[in-house]
């Protein structure tokens, strides 16, 4: 029989500590307010993380566009696949934000982590989405479909002019019945990918860290809005940088809002 040595030094493994209980260290799943200007720090912040590994965040947006772009070749199938995936990919890339966060290499195959755990409520926000947009299109049927139809069976000027009126009023109202919808899948993949959390609740917890925090987000857009114009530029060469630091500051602007200082 051992003997047992009181002296002994406990053999508790600290590197044991579940990597998702370290995460969840000073997390606040019902979001909080934080500075307007902070809008801005999140696009800063992608930034320092695109510096880290440029090369590798530019495969993995490339290789993202790629998959994104031949899906969308198969009829119908393809572009609900893309619908599906898309928050699979992000939830893989918030991963690869978190780790390269802590101060370990970002790789490509973060990318296709999604696929390894919560796919199916990564799934379910790309199911949300695709509900959401079929609605939204009922809704805007039903606004614009007379009018143009009535311009298109020769209705007059007039009837033209009301049609053109119409169809604007529907694109309004289509943007504004989408941004609640993009508000809930904003954090969602990262809330999943990172909380294990549920998808419905996944989604309502990033409707309510957005609307929270909807001047940062509007200084966000703006700021946002300039990059993107600037990056589309040069043959959208641009965007090899900047569809990184965009990837990047949906995870610094996670950090902010569901985490406490």
């Amino acid at each position: 029989m051992d003997e047992i040595n009181p002296y002994k030094a406990p053999e508790a493994h600290v590197a044991d500590v579940s990597t998702a209980a370290a995460d969840n260290r000073g997390f606040n799943p019902e979001g909080r307010v934080v500075a307007a200007g902070n809008g801005w720090q999140w696009i800063s912040r992608g930034w320092e993380l695109f510096r880290q590994q440029p090369a590798i965040w530019i495969g993995i947006v490339v290789v993202f566009a790629l998959l994104l772009i031949g899906l969308s070749f198969i009829p119908v199938l393809g572009s609900l696949a893309n619908a599906l995936l898309a928050p699979v990919l992000m939830g893989g890339v918030m991963i690869g934000c978190r780790t390269l966060a802590q101060g370990e290499p970002l790789e490509l195959g973060h990318l296709f982590a999604g696929f390894r755990q919560n796919t199916g409520s990564l799934v379910m926000v790309g199911v949300f989405n695709l509900v959401a947009v079929a609605v939204i299109m009922i809704v805007l049927v039903m606004i614009i479909g007379g009018s143009v139809m009535g311009a298109m069976m020769g209705g007059g000027g007039k009837a033209s002019a009301m049609a053109a009126g119409t169809i604007m009023l529907g694109f309004l109202v289509g943007a504004a019945l989408y941004i609640p919808v993009y508000a809930a899948i904003w954090f969602a993949p990262a809330l999943i990918a990172l909380h294990d959390m549920p998808p419905v609740e996944a989604l309502k917890r990033s409707f309510a860290g957005c609307l929270k925090n909807w001047v940062a987000f509007l200084i966000y857009g703006i700021i946002g809005l300039a990059v993107a114009m600037l990056a589309s530029i040069p043959f959208m060469l641009g965007w090899l940088v900047a569809g990184p630091v965009f990837a990047a500051s949906v995870y610094a602007g996670y950090r902010d809002i569901y985490f406490e200082d």
